[in-house]
């Protein structure tokens, strides 16, 4: 390849590589904290149907997102992920039964071992 087009090809390398924004990588715990907000949109889900209490999962998501500070690609995925749990379960229960109340007690506990898991494992 002659010299002109060595150039030419690595200066076209050279802009098109400087136009992809760098990405960013996420923290250690970004795979327990996309279950967490999952377990939460759940939550959000079933919980006022089978308790009939408003613990606000919503709010609490998305507080602890917030707090966490991600970029807007992160962000826009712990959102994906709290309404994909919402989701699921409206897919699946119209009305609270036996196995909706199992599957709030379970997400409860899971979410609890995962708190529990993020501060001791990654907490500063």
């Amino acid at each position: 390849m002659p010299r002109t087009a060595r150039i030419a090809a690595f200066a076209i390398l050279m802009v098109l590589t400087g136009l992809r924004p760098a990405l960013a990588v996420d923290p250690l715990y970004q795979p327990q904290m996309q279950r967490l907000v999952t377990i939460m949109g759940s939550l959000y889900f079933l919980d006022p149907m089978c308790s009939h209490v408003d613990r606000f999962w919503r709010y609490q998501a998305e507080d602890l997102i917030n707090l966490d500070q991600p970029d807007d690609d992160r962000r826009q995925r712990l959102y994906g992920a709290f309404n994909q749990g919402y989701e699921d379960y409206a897919h699946t229960y119209a009305t609270c039964t036996p196995a909706a109340r199992m599957a709030l007690d379970s997400l409860l506990d899971e979410a609890e071992a995962l708190t529990e898991e993020i501060h001791s494992r990654f907490a500063e």
